[in-house]
């Protein structure tokens, strides 16, 4: 028998290749917007409009991958550059309209399927277990000195 880590480690990265987005009844379909997007809107939406820097930052990445995601996602019309408006030098990204109401579809959609999931999972234990993802994820933020402001 392993340490305890060891079996979240295995869980972990079981859960990772789990895509609940585009899982339905046993086939795939194409999501509203890819991963990158979505976790992109979702920050830009809970924080309010950020510059590259500060995306950068938040998610760790270098600017080249950074760069690639917020073009995408502005072609796609889910987030437009915006003069700061606190009066910065720095351009800032904002989510659409489009953004936001597909944003919030595809985040139906995730949850809808976690519903699926847990369907049989008494409502003090999806409590329970989104207590401890929040701990988990918290405990990494904290390490890697990259918070996740949440609503």
């Amino acid at each position: 028998m392993g340490r305890p880590t060891e079996d979240v480690e295995y869980e972990q990265m079981l859960l990772g290749r789990h895509d609940l987005a585009h899982h339905r009844g046993g086939r795939h379909k194409n999501a509203l917007m890819d991963r990158s997007a979505y976790v992109l809107l979702s920050r830009i939406r809970v924080q309010g409009p950020m510059s590259n820097g500060e995306l950068s930052d938040a998610f760790g990445l270098d600017a080249s991958t950074l760069n690639r995601q917020t073009a995408a996602t502005t072609r796609a019309g889910l987030a437009e550059r915006i003069a700061d408006p606190e009066g910065g030098m720095a351009r800032k990204f904002r989510i659409t309209d489009k953004g936001a109401r597909l944003l919030d579809e595809e985040r139906d959609r995730i949850v809808h399927a976690l519903d699926r999931v847990m369907h049989d999972w008494p409502d003090d234990d999806i409590s329970a277990f989104a207590g401890y993802l929040k701990r988990f994820n918290s405990g990494i933020e904290q390490l890697s000195k990259r918070p996740w402001p949440r609503p």
